[in-house]
């Protein structure tokens, strides 16, 4: 532990800083009685958790698409029969991918 009195801790203030930084505990001291103690600051670790709180928002409409969209996905007729559309089951196993010369 370091102990000083205030005008040598005016004079000494940068070692006295590097010695609190490292570890060391620094006592300033008034007429020998000690009145504050120099300690480090802790870096604190910033919390990303609400940082952009309150500049956004949304929509009150975001839920509704437009209808013109909606039929651009789905198609006019809602009711569309889609077994129209089949699919051709392949056997993959017996096809070959053709080599590549380099």
């Amino acid at each position: 532990m370091t102990k000083v009195n205030i005008h040598e801790a005016k004079t000494q203030l940068s070692k006295l800083i590097d010695k609190a930084v490292n570890g060391e505990e620094v006592v300033i001291a008034k007429a020998g009685e000690p009145i504050v103690r120099l300690v480090p600051v802790k870096a604190e670790k910033m919390s990303w958790w609400g940082m952009d709180e309150g500049k956004g928002w949304v929509a009150d409409d975001f839920d509704e698409l437009d209808p013109e969209l909606m039929a651009a996905f789905y198609g006019e007729d809602e009711s569309e029969d889609f077994d129209r559309y089949t699919c051709i089951p392949m056997d993959v196993s017996a096809s070959k991918s053709p080599s590549r010369k380099r």
